[in-house]
């Protein structure tokens, strides 16, 4: 008989998948929370009231503890599926734009968003102290966490927020085809019914939805200087009107020679999804913690979910929506 090859060991699975690489007090805290089934891992974990991958959870965790602020960070958040990657490109073209003048040669032409403005807690869960010395003033940095896990540097200081919010309706259809492109093969595609059910119930990474955009609702009518409220609705609707409020809030308004120039409908045209969906640097590869770039770039429409949600599904988020939103003012 003809000798065997021994079989190679599987190849490991990609970063955003990996549960296994989590420091003890982490693994600790895991315990004592309450726990549910994942979209794409096989759990998240319930943490100051808000719902995280275990990987998600420590990164979280860390920055937490050891991020320090500085007054000029600039830090974008978002709840998942909300226009974070566009946002991404728009905030990194608005402050960077005296560096890079030359639109035809810019670093977004070249770059992913995600690796131009990373995640402070993907940071964070690759290395518990990362070396942040490479980040020129201001840094730009992006978040999921909810407003109560953000680090005490960040809530003390007086470094700038942006929030962004979407429809709950299209974050949702948008959130359950982005999790299923992340889901193994082998365990196949979440259901719409199954996981709508478990978004309606706040199980979902950093929800509950509503919880997480009140929360930011509130901390910039409280603190207008602080935190910018923005809806994705409106950004697609006046993209010009917006960008200039951004440009004011964070300190760096158009200049009446950059207004006559164009350079904000440059700026707009760079960051665009058309463009930045057709760009080779994010149609293949794939980000440092594994996902596909590809999978940042469906369609980015509004009210998509007109072509996926029930009558029933609608009236449910309504319910939903006029509950936790009451007296509020936040209106989708």
């Amino acid at each position: 008989m003809a000798s065997q090859l021994p079989l190679s060991p599987p190849p490991p699975p990609p970063k955003y998948l990996q549960e296994d690489d989590l420091t003890q007090e982490c693994r600790d805290v895991l315990t004592s929370l309450p726990r549910e089934n994942g979209w794409v891992n096989s759990h998240l974990y319930n943490y100051q009231g808000f719902w995280h991958t275990s990987r998600l959870f420590q990164g979280t965790f860390s920055c937490q503890k050891l991020f320090q602020a500085q007054e000029t960070d600039i830090l974008l958040v978002t709840f998942p599926k909300s226009g974070t990657t566009w946002l991404k490109a728009i905030l990194f073209g608005l402050v960077n734009r005296t560096h890079y003048p030359d639109t035809k040669h810019h670093p977004l032409l070249a770059s992913n968003p995600h690796d131009l403005v990373p995640f402070l807690e993907q940071l964070f869960a690759d290395k518990q102290v990362p070396d942040l010395t490479s980040f020129t003033s201001p840094r730009l940095f992006s978040t999921h966490s909810p407003l109560p896990s953000l680090p005490e540097s960040v809530r003390s200081s007086k470094c700038k927020m942006v929030y962004l919010c979407r429809n709950p309706m299209d974050t949702f259809v948008s959130l359950w085809h982005f999790t299923n492109k992340l889901r193994p093969e082998k365990i196949g595609a979440n259901s719409l019914e199954d996981v709508f059910d478990r978004f309606c119930r706040g199980v979902s990474l950093c929800g509950p939805f509503w919880d997480h955009v009140l929360g930011y609702w509130k901390e910039s009518l409280e603190k207008p200087n602080k935190v910018i409220f923005l809806k994705y609705e409106e950004m697609k609707e006046e993209p010009n009107l917006h960008l200039g409020r951004l440009a004011e809030f964070l300190g760096f308004p158009f200049s009446p020679e950059e207004e006559a120039s164009g350079l904000a409908d440059e700026i707009l045209g760079l960051c665009s999804f058309d463009n930045l969906s057709n760009l080779e640097v994010n149609k293949t590869g794939e980000l440092s913690t594994g996902e596909e770039k590809r999978a940042f770039f469906r369609r980015g429409e509004v009210g998509d979910w007109k072509n996926f949600m029930t009558a029933e599904m609608v009236d449910r988020f309504d319910q939903i929506s006029d509950q936790k939103l009451k007296n509020s003012g936040l209106k989708f």
